[in-house]
């Protein structure tokens, strides 16, 4: 062989490699996403990014409204409210190949939480920003703290995706979810 056609061989071999390298990198970054979002469920008040690879005209950044849906580019209307961000990567992904891509590579990302909120003897009660692996005890120091009133034995949290309202009991170290509402009852001594 000759300097160029090894130099060429050398060079085809490695970039063969960093080619490989990148695939792997991204499969594992939505092996991640995937596993970190598989649980979540979206719904109104959330806002998402949506890209396809190489199709900048269908990006979308969108704050999911009270009915759940989003209109997107040639699907038009879906229902998003419950999915999982595999799940919709997979709904449009499924929508858009064939008749308008051979196939797209679908990215759905969460961008902000929909708020969770905090109520009766804290410091600061409102809606606060979620922030995944938030607990009663981080809630409660985003609101500014406890009342000197309030009872740290009666502590109450409703969670979104009860449809009864029921208060259910929680300490300190409970997972509060995006759209629960923690509820501080007063202490009587």
């Amino acid at each position: 062989m000759t300097f160029s056609v090894k130099l060429l061989a050398k060079l085809f071999s490695r970039s063969i490699n960093t080619i490989k390298l990148f695939f792997a990198m991204i499969v594992l970054t939505a092996s991640l996403q995937a596993l970190a979002s598989d649980e979540y469920r979206l719904d109104a008040g959330d806002t998402i990014s949506i890209s396809v690879f190489g199709e900048p005209e269908l990006g979308k950044q969108t704050l999911l409204s009270d009915t759940g849906k989003i209109t997107y580019p040639f699907l038009g209307e879906l229902t998003v409210r419950g999915l999982t961000v595999v799940e919709l990567e997979r709904a449009i992904h499924d929508g858009l190949k064939g008749d308008y891509l051979v196939n797209p590579n679908v990215s759905v990302a969460i961008v902000k939480y929909r708020p969770f909120f905090i109520d009766g003897e804290v410091k600061k009660d409102g809606a606060y920003p979620y922030q995944p692996g938030l607990t009663v005890a981080k809630a409660i120091t985003l609101a500014g703290g406890l009342t000197e009133r309030a009872s740290t034995d009666k502590i109450y949290i409703i969670r979104s995706n009860d449809s009864t309202h029921t208060l259910v009991p929680v300490n300190l170290n409970d997972k509060v979810g995006p759209g629960d509402v923690i509820n501080i009852k007063q202490s009587f001594f």
